[in-house]
């Protein structure tokens, strides 16, 4: 099964979301999801002590802007593992941009840890917890370091994250269809 392609995006979306963890929570190592086999790699080793403030992965059946699935960070207390499917609630997203396009991220919780059942927007989130997102010592020095440039933003509530989930959803659909249709006509 490929857990892009196959995988529901989830069981009552936009509220609540599939995602596949590439990063877990705590890492220094970041892990990819490689598209053409379906399977993860290990694409490098953060440069520094940063780790990832929470498991980051993707979710199934979206195409953003940036050529890739659209992006997750999920809060958590334990890490999980590569490849865990985990169901989450998005309750917020970061703006970034990356190259100059855009690199959004959506900021959600765990949906079925009773820690996190109270959680309706980011700004319920910790101050630490958001001032880590927000700094995001994981992703932002790392692309300083690999010379790339990346701006971040500011970030925003549920009620924006679940249209983006809804937009990158039916670009998933359209860039599929476009291929299907692309191969019969050959």
């Amino acid at each position: 099964m490929n857990l892009w392609h196959e995988l529901d995006p989830g069981p009552s979306w936009p509220e609540v979301i599939h995602v596949v963890v590439e990063i877990p929570k705590g890492s220094r190592n970041k892990y990819e999801f490689h598209k053409r086999t379906g399977a993860f790699k290990l694409d490098r080793v953060l440069y520094s002590a940063v780790h990832y403030p929470g498991d980051y992965g993707f979710t199934p059946q979206t195409f953003y802007d940036d050529e890739d699935p659209l992006d997750v960070l999920v809060m958590t207390n334990l890490p999980t593992f590569t490849g865990c499917i985990v169901e989450a609630r998005p309750i917020g997203m970061f703006r970034m941009l990356d190259r100059g396009e855009h690199d959004d991220k959506i900021l959600a919780v765990l949906h079925y840890d009773p820690f996190f059942q109270g959680y309706t927007d980011f700004t319920q989130l910790p101050s630490h917890y958001i001032r880590e997102v927000e700094l995001l010592h994981c992703i932002q020095r790392l692309r300083r370091w690999t010379c790339r440039t990346t701006r971040l933003g500011k970030c925003r509530g549920c009620q924006r994250a679940r249209p983006l989930c809804s937009q990158s959803l039916l670009g998933h659909a359209c860039r599929t269809s476009r291929q299907i249709v692309t191969r019969h006509v050959r």
